[in-house]
């Protein structure tokens, strides 16, 4: 359930206990707009697997293997049955897309796709269907073809592995908590009562990253939620503890591509089209 300071911002069935039944298909979407709220969410399962598109601002989402960000132009696949969390930034207008078991050919674990324009703009037909509409020939079509290419959508790299272990949790509360501690590998292990080299062997073993890339793909998430939350690259470069902001960008192209301008800049330009 999605709230703020523990009251109910939307019904629960936004988010929780969707009955598909009522739509008579085998999917069904609605739109979400959490401006002027600091939404965040408990943890809560669903029967149904979830798909969550950003229209503007971000999501993340939590669950055990691992953190997602959903930026613009990119849709967070939950399978059903998965305990998961999701934390809105305040200016973020999503749409929910929950798809009954087995009807499309859709990843078994949490991941991050990049959504088509074309896909986006079939999954907000479908969001704009009257209930009256549900069981039509047309719309049945549709669905099927917009399921069809659900299922061929690529994966994004914006996961973070996240590890159970105490030794591995503890380091990763304390630098989501503070993103800009640069301790060293060798500096953690000491923290941690371990040895380095036994750290070392846990970073990759319980997060197949090593530490280095793993501290990387952690900035990287929390950058693009700050950035498309509405921060400067300026303040998100001097948060995360970067010497400048061009080191920053530099780690933000090395990972994604592109610069954090462009990157928003694209993804935003294709959202609005949409």
């Amino acid at each position: 359930m999605i709230s703020k300071s523990g009251q109910p911002l939307m019904k629960p069935t936004c988010s929780t206990a969707i009955d598909l039944s009522l739509s008579h298909g085998p999917a069904m979407a609605f739109r979400v707009d959490f401006a002027d709220y600091e939404a965040e969410g408990h943890q809560h399962q669903h029967p149904q697997g979830q798909l969550i598109l950003a229209l503007h601002g971000a999501v993340t989402c939590t669950a055990e293997s691992g953190v997602w960000v959903v930026p613009p132009d990119c849709g967070l696949w939950v399978p059903g049955g998965v305990p998961h969390s999701n934390q809105v930034t305040s200016n973020a207008r999503l749409t929910y897309l929950f798809v009954e078991p087995g009807a499309a050919e859709l990843p078994d674990e949490c991941c991050t796709l990049s959504v088509s324009p074309m896909l986006r703009e079939m999954i907000h037909r479908i969001a704009d269907l009257p209930e009256s509409g549900a069981g039509d020939a047309h719309v049945d079509r549709l669905m099927r073809v917009m399921l069809d290419e659900l299922a061929l959508m690529p994966r994004e790299r914006l996961e973070l592995p996240v590890s159970g272990h105490p030794k591995i949790a503890l380091i990763a509360a304390a630098l989501l908590a503070n993103p800009s501690d640069r301790r060293t590998l060798g500096e953690w292990a000491e923290h941690v009562a371990i040895s380095e080299r036994t750290l070392k062997r846990l970073m990759v073993q319980e997060t197949g990253l090593s530490f280095g890339r793993w501290r990387r793909q952690l900035h990287l998430v929390i950058a693009l939620r700050q950035l498309a939350g509405g921060a400067t690259v300026q303040q998100v470069a001097g948060g995360l503890g970067y010497d400048s902001t061009t080191a920053f960008i530099v780690m933000f192209k090395k990972a994604l591509g592109t610069t954090p301008s462009r990157y928003f800049a694209d993804r935003l330009l294709s959202a609005e089209r949409a």
